[in-house]
């Protein structure tokens, strides 16, 4: 409902400043989408987008280091840091919604960003609510030994114990401990990287999975996890496979099959989270702004679409919650799935573990 009432606000402070003496008032539906998706120097306010909570901006320009607050240079103002000279790019420029240096001769030049936006300081938050998490349950049993919790502690667990039991230890067996850690990390980042980013009032609001370079970097954990600890079978099986020799010499054209299956995988992981949450802020976000596109159609238009428009907003908001769940879940089991394809030791030694354990379990009964 906040994400809703946060768009709300945005083309109606459009509405309030961009007022003509004609009284025609055009909305922007991308300038709007863009803005509540994208990553920013300060964060939004609600009910009201011309003030945004500052964030540090750091840079690294040819005469130094610089830092300010964003606030210096928010509505277009120029900041003078000794004789640099810094603002947000404009419309025109191509580092557009960017910080830049104004130099000399009146040209911008793009400074090395290392600035706190609106995207890592959630990402800071995100990791301190997962280390609590963390250190909530530990501390329990800790204290408590194994008597099981209660309220949010105890919906920690359980979570914990739904992700262990129900998908890793059935995929990786007695590699579970290895890679669990990873995994249950993985699963918990992902989720309240997604819940947080359904509440528009800080410290929610910044859509991090809808951030393609963080999915990004979450498959990457994920192909590094599979590839560097994989078995000689693994690769044995990528560079020469168990196949019919003509479709691997003298052309490779299994190895080749295989090799780019390594990569595709990752690929896979980050646009499938990256495309689904960006697409479910999107529809909430359309769907609201349909109030103000049909409201020049009319009283009674705009008031039957207001209605729906808002019925349906809060539906998707609804579906939007257990999205972020299935999509942190969906993660996990398939970088689970991949890791576990990079553990394989192949039939061989499979058979001779099952014939041992038959062969233990004969001598078992006859003592």
């Amino acid at each position: 409902m906040a994400l809703i009432l946060s768009v709300l606000a945005a083309p109606m402070n459009a509405f309030a400043s961009d007022s003509s003496g004609e009284g025609e008032n055009k909305v922007n539906p991308k300038e709007i989408i863009f803005e509540h998706l994208g990553d920013a120097y300060g964060w939004e306010v609600p009910f009201n987008h011309h003030k945004r909570i500052p964030l540090p901006i750091i840079l690294i320009g040819k005469d130094g280091v610089h830092c300010f607050m964003s606030s210096r240079v928010e509505h277009d103002q120029e900041y003078r840091d000794g004789d640099a000279v810094f603002k947000i790019a404009g419309e025109d420029s191509k580092y557009k919604g960017k910080v830049v240096q104004i130099m000399p001769d009146g040209s911008e030049y793009r400074p090395w960003d290392i600035s706190i936006t609106k995207n890592v300081c959630a990402l800071f938050i995100t990791v301190a609510l997962l280390l609590w998490s963390v250190y909530a349950v530990a501390r329990w049993h800790r204290l408590n030994g194994h008597k099981a919790p209660r309220r949010i502690v105890g919906a920690l667990e359980a979570l914990i114990e739904f992700i262990y039991k129900g998908v890793i230890r059935p995929t990786l067996g007695d590699r579970s401990m290895k890679f669990a850690p990873y995994l249950l990390t993985v699963f918990f980042l992902i989720l309240y990287f997604n819940l947080l980013g359904l509440i528009v009032i800080f410290p929610g609001g910044a859509n991090l999975t809808g951030n393609i370079a963080v999915t990004m970097v979450l498959a990457i954990f994920t192909f590094l996890a599979t590839n560097l600890f994989g078995t000689k079978h693994y690769w044995k099986d990528i560079f020469w496979p168990d196949v019919p020799l003509w479709l691997k010499f003298p052309l490779p054209i299994m190895p080749l099959i295989e090799l780019f299956g390594i990569f595709t995988k990752p690929a896979a992981l980050t646009v499938r989270l990256f495309a689904n949450m960006l697409g479910g802020h999107m529809i909430v976000i359309v769907l609201t702004l349909l109030i103000f596109i049909f409201a020049v159609m009319g009283p009674a238009v705009a008031g039957a679409t207001t209605v729906v428009s808002m019925l349906f907003s809060i539906f998707m908001l609804l579906i939007d919650v257990l999205v972020s769940f299935i999509q942190a879940y969906v993660f996990t089991m398939l970088s689970t799935l991949f890791i576990s394809f990079g553990q394989e030791h192949g039939h061989e030694k499979h058979e001779e573990k099952n014939e041992s354990h038959v062969a233990d379990a004969a001598v078992a009964q006859t003592k």
